[in-house]
């Protein structure tokens, strides 16, 4: 088995883990959901190369029954051959598409708009849903804690202008799609796929909205 089959199966013990511990009465059992949580965290820090206490911490804040977290995208074309992008300081500069996780009280609409604006400078509306992905479904992501769920919203730019630098974000750009294969990518974020994806929506903007 590959290692993003054994995350998989230990994002998984993590959440029927974490089911138990919400709905179980028993002592002993709560014990045995605490001892397999405590587990997977091993686990999974140990394919996702990030430290356990890390990972502890982060899925201690989590409670009641475990859900895959969301990523929303915000797609802004200029014409059919040019998308913008942003460096992700946290990255090493690193390029994707301006977004991040959604927010509880945000719709994903919602989440998009103002993720753009504070990454871009740019005002925008939202369009439409393009695409929801399962991260495991995109090889190219590297491996993580959680359990993912990719948004692609398209926006249209309505005002503001773009802002070379956020607390966020150290550049922003219009990038053509032959300059993709150049740029080094947060893979974490967006890959060369759904970039190429996402272009094929700007060239028809009719194409059906994907999900995995």
């Amino acid at each position: 088995m590959k290692n993003t089959d054994w995350l998989i199966i230990a994002q998984r013990l993590q959440a029927l883990a974490q089911a138990g511990l919400t709905y179980g009465q028993n002592v002993y059992d709560l014990e045995r959901y605490q001892e397999l949580r405590d587990m997977s965290v091993e686990i999974i820090g140990k394919l996702s190369d990030e430290p356990v206490e890390k990972i502890k911490n982060l899925f201690a804040n989590e409670t009641g029954y475990q859900t895959p977290k969301v990523d929303v995208r915000a797609v802004l074309f200029r014409g059919t051959d040019e998308i913008l992008m942003v460096q992700e300081k946290i990255d090493g500069d690193r390029w994707t598409l301006p977004g991040g996780w959604a927010d509880v009280g945000y719709t994903p609409f919602e989440t998009a708009v103002k993720e753009a604006a504070e990454e871009t400078g740019l005002q925008t509306e939202a369009v439409r849903l393009l695409a929801l992905f399962d991260k495991k479904k995109h090889a190219a992501h590297p491996p993580q804690p959680w359990y993912v769920y990719k948004c692609f919203v398209l926006c249209r730019e309505v005002g503001g202008s773009l802002l070379m630098s956020t607390s966020e974000t150290s550049g922003v750009r219009w990038v053509r799609e032959s300059e993709i294969s150049t740029l080094a990518l947060s893979l974490d974020r967006t890959t060369p796929d759904q970039l190429a994806t996402m272009f094929a929506f700007a060239r028809q903007p009719d194409l059906p909205t994907l999900c995995d």
